[in-house]
């Protein structure tokens, strides 16, 4: 695997804290991966260390195959963090075109259209930053981390504070940036649905450890083998679900109106409970084994550290 991001043994301490605890990961190029983990689990300090803001105490780092240290990685790398590092008093066209002269970028005026145009803007950008809403403003963001075309977008909690219409228009941009440009974006997020939607591969960090790390739908299936949902056309009859809650190797957990919700013992087969079902005349609509969904992965892992 190609990788963008390499993350290897990383240490850090902040007075007498150890933030990172040996957290190791790697990006490949062209992911979009998700970052997540609860306020305090070191998240914010493992961007600051890629970015350079930070010194690790031990450990490799390396950001398309090169050193983070080197001076040279910085126009390999672009980022948007919060604040946005905007000027409320220069239209999006003076911002744009300030970071660009800082990055040295040429042909600064074909490049300022090129990025207002991939992020909607181009009819607002002789538009003070000061006017526009959260969702235009994380937008812009974006292009500024863009403006001298890097190969490496790091990005914090890029839809924090931005409505639904506004967080959809902000995910096709990292999407087209993926899938079309070939960029790799890791994305540090709350939002547990906006990461199961566009990232193909995850890591949760808690307490300054990786708890969990691996491609999304892998780890969804992996945590959901045991679930199997069933459809029914009607709502099944009490005495049925008596019935069916005395058995223990089907494993009926949940009863939702039309729909029945179960963790079979081991060697039981969705078949098994479907036959079961329709001996009793029950009609079946659709049967199926669940996935977890991000945020029960989540919820599942951070109970699992608390306990030990």
């Amino acid at each position: 695997m190609n990788a963008a991001i390499s993350l290897e043994d990383v240490r850090k301490t902040l007075g007498n804290r150890e933030v990172l605890k040996g957290i190791s990961f790697t990006v490949a190029i062209g992911d979009i991966f998700g970052y997540l983990g609860p306020n305090g689990a070191g998240k914010t300090t493992t961007i600051r260390i890629l970015l350079g803001l930070l010194q690790a105490n031990s450990g490799n780092l390396a950001i398309m195959g090169q050193d983070i240290n080197r001076s040279a990685i910085r126009m390999r790398i672009g980022f948007a963090l919060d604040p946005d590092g905007l000027y409320d008093n220069m239209t999006a066209e003076e911002n744009l075109g300030f970071y660009a002269r800082i990055y040295r970028v040429s042909d600064v005026g074909q490049r300022i259209a090129e990025l207002l145009k991939a992020v909607d803007l181009s009819d607002r950008a002789q538009d003070k930053v000061g006017t526009y809403s959260k969702g235009m403003r994380q937008r812009l963001a974006l292009a500024r981390a863009m403006v001298h075309e890097p190969e490496v977008l790091v990005l914090d909690e890029p839809t924090a504070g931005v409505d639904p219409s506004g967080q959809i228009e902000v995910r096709q941009i990292m999407l087209n940036l993926a899938h079309q440009k070939n960029k790799t974006v890791l994305l540090s997020s709350h939002n547990l649905d906006e990461v199961q939607r566009i990232c193909n591969r995850i890591a949760l960090i808690d307490r300054g450890e990786i708890k969990l790390y691996g491609e999304t739908d892998s780890l969804r299936r992996g945590m959901s083998s045991g679930t199997v949902v069933i459809e029914t056309a009607s709502e099944v009859p009490q005495t049925i679900l008596d019935e069916l809650k005395s058995l223990p190797k089907l494993g009926l957990r949940e009863n939702q109106e039309k729909r029945l919700i179960f963790s079979p013992q081991e060697g039981m087969e969705v078949s098994d409970i479907i036959s079961w079902l329709t001996e009793r005349r029950v009609k079946i609509e659709g049967a199926a084994r669940k996935e977890a969904t991000l945020e029960e992965m989540y919820s599942a892992m951070l109970k699992e550290v608390e306990q030990i």
